[in-house]
Formats: C-alpha cells, sequence, structure tokens
C-alpha cells in the first residue's frame, strides 16, 4: 500500500497524448503522490488510457468522470472536495500537458510544511519571467494581467494566475465552495483572493514554465474576458459573509 498524505488534482479534456506519460512521471518522484483525474468525457479516450493505468497504479491513481466539459474551475471544485473526504492534508492543482514541471511538487510541498497555507509555483518572481515556448503576444498578456489583479486586489502575488499550487486541506476547508462564482482561469484568481482575504499564507515558489508540445490549449477570448471583468467583482465582494 503507497499511502500518501497529498494528492495531485489533474483535470482532462483531450489529453490522450499527455496523460500516461505526466502519470508515470509523478509516480517516478521520490516523494509519494497520489493522482485524482477529473475527466471530463474526452473523446479522444483520455479516460479509457487512465483507467488502464488504475490496473497498475490501484492504490495510487484514481478519476472521477463527469458528463461534459463542464469548465476548470468546476472540474477542481469536484476533486477539493473529494480529496477533503479522503481527508488528504496537501491538495494539489496541475496541468496535464507538462507546462507545469511535476518535479516541482516536491518544492511547493517543503513550502507548505514550512508553514505557508497555499504555496503557488509561479511564472513571476521578484521581476523575473520564466516561460518557454511562449508567443510574446500571450506572454505579455499573462504579465500584464497578473500587475492588473494585483492593482486591482491589493495582493502580493506576481503570478495570480497561476494553475499550479498547493493548498493545505484546512484553507480548503474554510473555503464556501458554492460561493466560488467563476469557471474558467478567473478561477485562480478567485481561489487566491479568497485565501487571501480570509487571512490565510501564501507563498510564491519560483518555477519555469513550458507551453505545452502536445495537444491543444484550453485558453480562449472567453475565459480571457471572465477573468478581466471578474476581478472587480472580486475586489467588491462582501467578505464579511465567508
Amino acid at each position: 500500500m503507497n499511502i500518501s498524505d497529498s494528492i495531485v488534482i489533474i483535470p482532462t479534456y483531450n489529453e490522450k497524448e499527455n496523460i500516461e506519460n505526466i502519470i508515470r512521471y509523478v509516480f517516478s518522484l521520490e516523494k509519494v503522490f497520489h493522482i485524482l483525474i477529473v475527466e471530463d468525457n474526452s473523446p479522444d479516450g483520455t479516460a479509457d488510457i487512465v483507467k488502464r493505468l488504475m490496473k497498475e497504479y490501484p492504490d495510487r491513481l484514481f478519476i472521477e468522470e463527469r458528463k461534459g466539459k463542464l469548465g476548470l474551475g468546476t472540474a477542481y471544485l469536484h476533486g477539493f472536495r473529494w480529496a477533503i473526504e479522503k481527508k488528504y492534508d496537501f491538495i494539489y492543482e496541475m496541468d496535464a500537458d507538462f507546462s507545469h514541471p511535476p518535479k516541482d511538487l516536491i518544492n511547493l510541498y517543503d513550502a507548505c510544511v514550512a508553514g505557508a497555507d497555499m504555496a503557488i509555483g509561479s511564472r513571476y518572481v521578484d521581476g523575473k519571467i520564466s516561460v518557454v515556448n511562449w508567443p510574446m503576444g500571450r506572454l505579455v498578456m499573462s504579465y500584464y494581467a497578473s500587475k492588473y489583479v494585483q492593482l486591482i486586489t491589493g495582493m502580493k502575488i506576481g503570478d495570480t494566475t497561476a494553475g499550479f499550487a498547493c493548498y493545505k486541506r484546512a484553507l480548503l476547508e474554510r473555503i464556501n465552495f458554492d460561493k466560488v462564482k467563476f469557471v474558467g482561469y478567473a478561477f485562480q484568481i478567485e481561489m487566491k483572493y479568497t485565501a487571501y482575504k480570509l487571512g490565510f499564507k501564501l507563498k510564491e515558489v519560483p518555477i519555469i514554465f513550458t507551453d505545452r508540445v502536445l495537444g491543444t490549449s484550453k485558453m480562449s477570448m472567453k475565459i480571457f474576458k471572465e477573468a478581466f471583468f471578474g476581478v472587480f467583482s472580486l475586489r467588491f465582494r462582501n467578505w464579511s459573509k465567508y
């Protein structure tokens, strides 16, 4: 039995090119991690690959299948509820496409063990930009989007839209998931700002972000607009009800 205090939640939709490699990489690390795949009914057979691997890793790999593509935020909330119920102490967000370096799962874990309530795998720490293979337009948009969020919210976080993070269970248990409004990348901002407003300690850990080589990006203008305009509603939310 491979017991672990840590679960890595990976949402998937059409990730057949990446999913087996990312699972095997995580399971090759020196620390024992479990993985929960939140699968949104991918037509490319992603779920079949995961189920085959579950026979090889029956006590480490799990899948939750949903009826369709319901959004990144709802996938993570589904995974958070599952992980809290299973009593994991450290609960991660990570993409399937290797844009987030799996080896840095350990660095995020160490940051939480050292006192952070949420450790963020950050592309933008101390003014440095650590991104590989992004076109300049997307890099500029991402970097200044985080600056914009900093300006509106007052958070001292360089990478406010980061999707690579480790939460302590106590933080997630404190958040009312029913009040989380956003489903796209604005979800990442909302979770960080909620943790910040509730008084939890957030710590950025530098990573090198590499754009996906295989598969298709899920970014769209609709997702970007949700993040851009949604920040204002976060700033003026009534936090006394949380």
